[in-house]
Order: structure tokens, then C-alpha cells, then sequence
């Protein structure tokens, strides 16, 4: 029933590339098998690398093709060699990449012997095409969703309410959060040249509030969906923004894609284990791939060469795994200090979006000059302020709640847990009023769809 309404979920996008989604589960789960029923090493290489190169391979096609041929003939003309290569117009299967990870981790963990080949084909194609995590995930790894998979479940009411509240709460960081923020967002992007720079501060401010509440949001809709069917998925965010340094806002940040690189590119490179030079090496690379796995423009590339460079003074000076817990545990105000990492961590985090949100590298360029000009001392001025202030008012309400909730697995978990229950049911129909009534039902696309 699950896979059936899975492979529906998908087909309701667009039925042609339900094609796709299925060759990629039955090109693994075949993989995974050969891997398993050979004691030899070369052949088993042989599968791994057969499923690696295809599975990159459909990917890189749809996502990368035009990218590459664009910025080679824009290379040869800069050398005097006028040269037109063949662009396609393809659409960018949703979930693609998503789906792509979670079946080349099966087969990693195949081939390093942590799972044993899965034989029932049902059981595989739902653990790559679940409908909750299919399109954005998180991305899944066999060993944490496949047992889950296989065993028999019982509906469990507890598990089912906090799903629910999960869900209401995801909605409402989309719907209320994050889609009204795009309104503005999408004006500011747009019309660089019209703003000044503390208007364009502005912008980008508003665009760190929505890429969360948009990403994280739908998180929480999934992991709350799975849990109605008696499913763990894996945490993806964890108060990302309340982070004291880069390093810990990445052990916080779409957490299943940094652990996916951890584990299946960073440490079979060597990890921190053969020197500092090498470490920061592997550094690079991660951040590099991450920022092309974003999309197939070179503002996600030095989006990501930013990141790493980020990374250097932690690296440096080998603080990389501090701030760890959660911050100001068991209290209600974090320390002045802890304000200030916060708030630098965040500027940081707010100053790359700047180039992750661009559309090329010279309109990047052109916002970060305009900031840094003497307009960044008048006040914001565009033609939706008054709309734009309330919606601050509520924002910061909203990460006073995320504060507030930050030692638990989702916000409305405190709530859960409120003995009366009125005071719990005024929440959540306040909750519920807020997103019929101050959602904006316009700006409806998920901006992790395009991934």
C-alpha cells in the first residue's frame, strides 16, 4: 500500500519520469544483490562502480548537461574559439538527487559490508521512494529505514499525535514563515539596482527566515507524516540558527546531506587522519561538491568554496567539535557571549546566502557592493514596508518558540506536554488560524524541490 501510493505520490508530478525513479530502484536493488553473491573483490568493484557511474550519470545528465556545455563554450570564446554546443531543454526530475543518495548508500553499504543485500523488491523500492522523504528528503541510510521497513507496526497514538503536531508546526514554519517572507525576497532579488543597501540587508535577512522555514518546515512535515505510519525518519534540523560557530551550524543544518558526505565521501578520503593540509583538502572538496550538488550554477560553487573557507579558523585552531550541546541548556537566556557567537555565526551563515540566492555570480556581486555603500545608513525603503514589519514581529515570535523549544526533537513537543488541555488546544487552533488566515497560499513552491 505505501509503495503503491509512493510511486502515485511521484506520478502526480509528472507520470514520464516515474520511469526514471523506478530504473534507478531497479538498477540498485540488482546491484546490491551482485555484490552480495560475489566473494571477488574486482567483480564486486565492478557492480559498485556500474552503479555509481549510471546513477551519477542520469544525474549529472539532467542536472549538469547544460551547465557544462554553457561554461565550455563561453571558455573557448574567451580563447577566440567561437563555438555553439547543443543545449537541452530537459525538466529537472523533483527529488532526483534526493533519490539518487539514497539508493548509491545502499549500495556503498553493500560493498562495505554494513547491510546485507535486500531480496524482497517491495520492501527496497519503498525504502528509496517513500512519499514523505521522496522529493526533499531526509536522505535516508538502509540500515536506520529498512528495518523499520521490515517489521511489522501497530498503530501507536502517542506517535501519531506528535506527528500531527509536528505536521501543524512544519505548516505553519512554510505557509506563515517562509512563503510570506518570499513575497519579499523575490522583489528585492529581483530589483537590485532599485534598493538601497539596508534595504537589501532586508532582503537577505529575509531569505535566511525563509530558506529555513521553507526546508526545515517541510522536515518537519515528513518526519511527522512517517510517524503516522509508525516510521522514524531521520532528524534533518536541529535549531541550526541558534549555532555558536560554522562547524557546529553544519552538525545542525540538513543534517542528513552533511552526514551523507561525511560518511561516503570525507572519510574514505581520509577524513582529519593524515594531516592538517589533507584535512583541509577534504574540507574543500566537501564543501565544493556540496555546493554543486545545490544546482548547476557557479553562485552554488562559490557558495560553497565560502563555506569552506569558513571552516579554515576551526580547522586551524582544531575547535571543530565544541559547542556540541544544546545551547544554554536547562536556561532561559543564553550569556552575552553566546549572543555574540550566535549573532556572528549567523551573519556569516546570512552574508553567503547572498550568492546562494543570486542568479549569477555578477548579480551577487552588484548586492554585496550596493550593501557596503553609504545607502546601507538610510532606512529600508520598498513598497511593501508596512506589510514587512508585522511580519518581523511575528518572526521573531517564532524563534522565541523555537528557543524555547530548542531541547526537544520539534517545537510543539513542550506544548505536548502542557497538563491543561485547553491551554494546549488554544495553541494549536491559534496555530491553525495563523496559517488559514496569514499563510500566503501564492508562493507555494518548496525552494529544495529544484535540488
Amino acid at each position: 500500500m505505501l509503495l503503491g501510493a509512493s510511486l502515485f505520490f511521484y506520478a502526480c508530478w509528472d507520470w514520464r519520469f516515474l520511469g526514471l525513479l523506478m530504473f534507478s530502484i531497479g538498477l540498485d536493488y540488482f546491484t546490491g544483490l551482485k555484490i552480495c553473491q560475489t566473494n571477488n573483490k574486482k567483480h564486486k568493484k565492478a557492480w559498485l562502480w556500474l552503479s555509481v557511474a549510471t546513477n551519477l550519470g542520469f544525474l549529472g545528465f539532467f542536472k549538469y548537461y547544460n551547465f557544462f556545455a554553457t561554461s565550455f563554450a563561453a571558455l573557448l570564446n574567451t580563447w577566440g574559439l567561437g563555438m555553439e554546443l547543443w543545449t537541452l531543454q530537459l525538466i529537472l526530475p523533483v527529488g532526483i538527487s534526493f533519490y539518487t543518495f539514497h539508493g548509491l548508500s545502499y549500495v556503498f553499504d553493500i560493498y562495505n559490508n554494513r547491510i546485507a543485500a535486500e531480496k524482497n523488491i517491495i520492501d527496497y523500492a519503498l525504502f528509496v521512494s517513500f512519499f514523505p522523504l521522496l522529493v526533499a528528503g531526509p536522505i535516508e541510510r538502509a540500515t536506520h529505514l529498512l528495518p523499520q521497513i521490515k517489521q511489522n507496526r501497530a498503530f501507536d497514538n502517542d506517535k501519531a499525535t506528535d506527528g500531527l503536531r509536528q505536521i501543524l508546526w512544519g505548516l505553519f514554519k512554510k505557509i506563515v514563515i517562509a512563503d510570506n517572507c518570499a513575497v519579499f525576497v523575490n522583489d528585492i532579488f529581483a530589483n537590485v539596482s532599485n534598493y538601497s543597501g539596508s534595504t537589501l540587508v532586508l532582503g537577505v535577512v529575509f531569505f535566511t527566515i525563509q530558506v529555513y522555514g521553507d526546508f526545515s518546515g517541510y522536515s518537519d512535515i515528513a518526519l511527522g507524516t512517517a510517524r503516522l505510519f509508525g516510521i522514524e525518519l531521520l532528524r534533518n534540523f536541529n535549531y541550526p540558527y541558534f549555532s555558536r560557530t560554522i562547524p557546529e551550524l553544519w552538525k545542525r543544518w540538513h543534517i542528513s546531506l552533511s552526514s551523507w558526505f561525511r560518511d561516503y565521501l570525507y572519510i574514505p578520503l581520509g577524513g582529519n587522519k593524515g594531516g592538517r593540509w589533507q584535512n583541509i583538502g577534504n574540507v574543500f572538496i566537501i564543501f565544493l561538491v556540496s555546493g554543486f550538488w545545490h544546482g548547476a550554477n557557479w553562485t552554488f560553487l562559490c557558495w560553497g568554496l565560502l563555506h569552506a573557507l569558513y571552516m579554515l579558523p576551526s580547522l586551524f585552531f582544531g575547535i571543530q567539535q565544541r559547542n556540541l550541546d544544546i545551547v544554554e541548556q536547562e536556561k532561559l537566556l543564553p550569556t552575552w557571549k553566546e549572543v555574540f557567537q550566535i549573532v556572528r555565526t549567523m551573519s556569516l551563515f546570512t552574508f553567503s546566502l547572498i550568492i546562494f540566492r543570486s542568479i549569477d555570480i555578477a548579480t551577487a556581486f552588484d548586492y554585496i557592493t550596493k550593501i557596503f555603500s553609504t545607502s546601507l545608513f538610510t532606512l529600508p525603503k520598498f513598497y511593501a514596508i508596512n506589510h514587512a514589519l508585522p511580519l518581523l514581529l511575528l518572526v521573531v515570535l517564532f524563534f522565541l518558540a523555537e528557543w524555547i523549544g530548542r531541547e526537544h526533537h520539534h517545537t510543539l513537543i513542550k506544548v505536548g506536554k502542557l497538563q491543561r488541555r485547553y491551554l494546549r488546544w488554544l495553541i494549536y487552533t491559534g496555530l491553525l488560524l495563523m496559517i488559514f488566515y496569514l499563510g500566503n497560499f501564492k508562493e507555494n513552491v518548496f525552494i529544495y524541490f529544484q535540488f
